[in-house]
């Protein structure tokens, strides 16, 4: 569904005030596929849902859709530590920022404890690393739920500080940056900040290295199927904070071939994120998508794409 036209306008207004130049922000050439290697790839947007020119592009061989060019590390650092939480606020008329999310984190901890109480053997798992733990309140909740000791690793020092109030182990910075010498965590989660990450293929790698023996891996994506075909719109999909849109195939394709085995798998309540609980395998997998998921994927964009809008819009 499109916003109405002055909901639309009014939007735009309270991003503009924001008076962040996205076009003068650094930026870098994607000329690999992070997932498959590919260099050959199809240009899906030139604009993102804050209306900043956002090119999104998909890999042609697997799927995976980025945007390129991206902005640099530092410049992501920047962008979180001042913009990113003025900005979702902006885009939704409301105030989101380190205080005001802790209600839905709350709601999220519970339902995702819920999730991995199967898996989870009671008395054994000791340690937990939330990577991109935000405000440390899932973490909190975690730890308490499972009796775990807990880490938090998260680039916001704003949000830091609120997950300091816990008494939790704190890190501000990117897992990139994360030197744990020689820790090993029994339970690692990357709770929706896998498509926040610059390498993600990279990112599975290191946190296969950071997982204790018989440890346990949960992640979450934004389905960007789902997405689209939520609002109808591919644009709608499209935004700077996230560097990649991942669809069950994908990112399934990245734990496969880092390392893991998918042992379940959860549609959330919102009907857009998609969970899994993981262990690491004996061996990598080099599966990549099926080439009838990837041309059926350009096959649903492009029908998305050319639908009617408005009254006649499906």
């Amino acid at each position: 569904m499109q916003p109405s036209s002055a909901s639309g306008d009014a939007r735009q207004r309270r991003i503009a005030a924001l008076q962040f130049d996205y076009g003068a922000r650094p930026k870098q050439p994607v000329g690999a596929c992070n997932l498959c290697g590919g260099r050959k790839f199809v240009g899906l947007t030139h604009i993102d849902r804050y209306g900043y020119p956002a090119t999104a592009q998909g890999c042609l061989r697997c799927g995976l859709v980025f945007l390129n060019p991206v902005m640099t590390a530092d410049a992501y650092r920047e962008f979180y530590a001042d913009v990113y939480r003025p900005l979702v606020s902006a885009y939704h008329g409301r105030l989101i920022d380190a205080e005001t999310i802790q209600v839905e984190q709350a709601a999220y901890a519970l339902d995702r404890a819920t999730l991995l109480e199967p898996y989870l053997k009671s008395g054994v798992s000791a340690t937990l690393l939330d990577i991109g733990g935000s405000t440390g309140v899932v973490a909190h909740h975690f730890a308490r739920h499972f009796d775990l000791r807990a880490t938090v690793l998260d680039p916001s020092p704003l949000e830091i500080e609120q997950a300091k109030r816990f008494d939790l182990e704190t890190i501000t910075g990117l897992l990139e940056d994360f030197d744990p010498e020689d820790r090993r965590f029994d339970l690692i989660t990357l709770c929706q900040t896998v498509d926040h990450i610059l390498d993600v293929a990279g990112a599975m790698r290191k946190i296969g290295t950071l997982l204790a023996p018989d440890g346990l891996f949960f992640v979450d994506i934004v389905d960007f199927r789902a997405a689209f075909l939520r609002h109808w719109r591919v644009e709608e999909a499209i935004k700077i904070d996230h560097p990649y849109y991942l669809t069950e195939a994908t990112m399934e394709a990245f734990l496969w071939r880092a390392g893991f085995d998918v042992l379940g798998k959860d549609y959330a309540a919102d009907h857009l994120h998609v969970s899994y609980v993981c262990r690491r395998l004996d061996a990598p997998e080099t599966r990549l998508p099926d080439p009838r998921t990837v041309d059926d994927l350009w096959r649903e964009v492009r029908a998305v794409q050319n639908a009617p809008r408005g009254a006649d819009a499906r």
